[in-house]
């Protein structure tokens, strides 16, 4: 069955701030549902862009989230209704915070609740993984915390009336898993700051590798991770620490064990967006990842990726942006890094146009105007 997948366009300028008339969109009342307002990445950073959007279109949501960070300017758009479920033991605190929403929402239900977590009371529901995906690439069995994830996820998916599915992968995995119907799924791929990422000329390339001391007689490979196991680290570990190609890993992020001529670490970063730039290539190479967003961030730096084919966001790279190989095939992974470092060596690696290598608009306006369309669907 095919599914849907949602166009995203760019908003007029006129609806980049909020106006008078924003204020006359047809539904206001909207709520969403997070684990958390917080600086921080993933579904946090989500949260934010989020809000953001909507605020530029003039609307105010109400937030229900376990933790709610009122110094973020985010906190001054929203209608913060925390969620405290720190009272509950650690693995049942998601379906103690589906309890708290539910007593909450006795007061006033909205026109329309988005679950960025898994809320059972959401009328359009965020997919960005699966608990029984996770499980199996990791090849472990369910515990009974892994079957009470499991349950609540079908019950999200189940009651709510739309699913937004970061990635063509995420929307078999809820076909597969959850026997969700293909006409209930809209495939709607997450955003970046493209403000933030964005190509460097060659003079400032070189000026952050000497700020980071990245060698110049090597190919840079960039790997971001908080997360090295599931990243696919031990993976690129193998191949790095015994390779005698002229290359460079730069791990940024979580420490890593052991570090060398081809094995470098550059701590944790707030210059990621340059660092992208400045590398020759960025790996993506995780045993599960639903979308992943460093492959988009890269691509938008003017840097290609070599990137798994199990990465949902190798998806909205066409072209030369990307290198892909199989976790799955002997040597794949081996020839995609020879082919980098031939790139790198012919002088043709660098994207030239990053927005043309996407399938889709990754700005934050166009997905939450995307967004809107559905809950007024």
């Amino acid at each position: 069955m095919s599914v849907r997948l949602t166009e995203t366009r760019a908003l007029p300028e006129s609806t980049r701030e909020p106006s008078r008339d924003a204020y006359r969109l047809p539904l206001t009342d909207i709520a969403l549902t997070a684990q958390a307002l917080k600086n921080s990445g993933g579904a946090e950073r989500y949260t934010r862009d989020v809000i953001a959007g909507l605020h530029r279109l003039g609307l105010r949501p109400t937030l229900f989230a376990r933790e709610i960070d009122r110094a973020l300017p985010e906190a001054a758009w929203i209608d913060a209704q925390p969620l405290d479920v720190r009272w509950a033991p650690r693995k049942l605190r998601n379906l103690a915070f589906d309890w708290r929403l539910k007593q909450r929402l006795k007061r006033h239900r909205p026109a329309c609740v988005f679950s960025i977590n898994h809320s059972t009371h959401a009328d359009v529901a965020l997919c960005g993984g699966t608990h029984p995906g996770s499980l199996e690439a990791a090849g472990r069995a369910p515990r009974r915390s892994d079957t009470w994830q499991i349950e609540l996820e079908r019950r999200v998916y189940t009651r709510a009336r739309s699913i937004v599915a970061h990635s063509q992968l995420m929307s078999r995995e809820l076909q597969r898993f959850y026997d969700v119907p293909a006409e209930r799924i809209d495939v709607l791929y997450p955003p970046v700051d493209t403000a933030r990422f964005k190509p460097l000329d060659a003079a400032e390339r070189a000026a952050v590798r000497r700020q980071f001391e990245l060698p110049e007689d090597r190919v840079i490979f960039l790997f971001s991770s908080t997360s090295h196991e599931r990243k696919g680290y031990p993976l690129l570990e193998a191949f790095f620490e015994r390779t005698t190609l002229p290359v460079c890993l730069v791990v940024v992020g979580r420490p890593v064990p052991k570090t060398g001529d081809t094995i470098r670490y550059a701590g944790y970063s707030k210059e990621i967006g340059k660092l992208f730039a400045a590398a020759d290539f960025t790996v993506v190479a995780s045993a599960y990842e639903p979308f992943g967003l460093v492959g988009v961030e890269s691509v938008m730096c003017g840097t290609p990726l070599v990137i798994a084919d199990n990465v949902g966001s190798a998806e909205t790279v066409t072209g030369a942006a990307k290198i892909e190989f199989s976790r799955q095939e002997a040597g794949s992974f081996e020839r995609a890094i020879g082919e980098a470092v031939e790139r790198v060596k012919r002088g043709n690696a660098r994207i030239a146009e990053p927005r043309a290598s996407l399938v889709y608009d990754p700005g934050v306006d166009a997905h939450v105007a995307a967004l809107y369309e559905l809950f007024t669907r």
